[in-house]
């Protein structure tokens, strides 16, 4: 088992502050702590709602494109040592975030629906649930 000295939880800032370079000192603390994971020295977690936001926040207030925000964010999400609830259905939900064109709380829900019954009232989630 891990000490909790060797797992990392992180927030949406530490993510965007690594993936931007845009505030010197605290890109230099989360470039740290993602290079530590990549050399398999700690364990990152990434809580889904912290990934949503930073989908969010590359998106609108960053204008980041999609496919780009989809492809960083699954070369991140694919080291093993990041890890996040369900990582095969965000992975998946990524993917249709940039190909569908759709939000990515819907296209979570839908990367779910291979999994559960998922109800929504959106009716792109809906269009993507037919289509599974």
């Amino acid at each position: 088992m891990a000490s909790p000295k060797s797992e990392v939880l992180v927030d949406a800032n530490v993510i965007l502050r690594y993936l931007l370079k845009d505030h010197e000192e605290f890109f230099k603390k989360a470039e740290r702590i993602f290079d530590e994971a990549f050399s398999g020295k700690v364990k990152v977690e990434i809580p889904q709602t912290v990934l949503a936001e930073v989908v969010y926040v590359l998106e609108k207030l960053y204008k980041v494109k999609r496919e780009e925000i989809a492809r960083v964010l699954c070369e991140l999400l694919k080291v093993k040592t990041v890890s996040i609830k369900d990582k095969d259905v965000v992975l998946q939900a990524l993917d249709l975030y940039h190909r569908k064109n759709m939000d990515f709380i819907g296209a979570l829900l839908c990367a779910y629906g291979k999994k559960k019954n998922v109800l929504s009232f959106d009716k792109d989630v809906q269009k993507c649930l037919k289509a599974n």
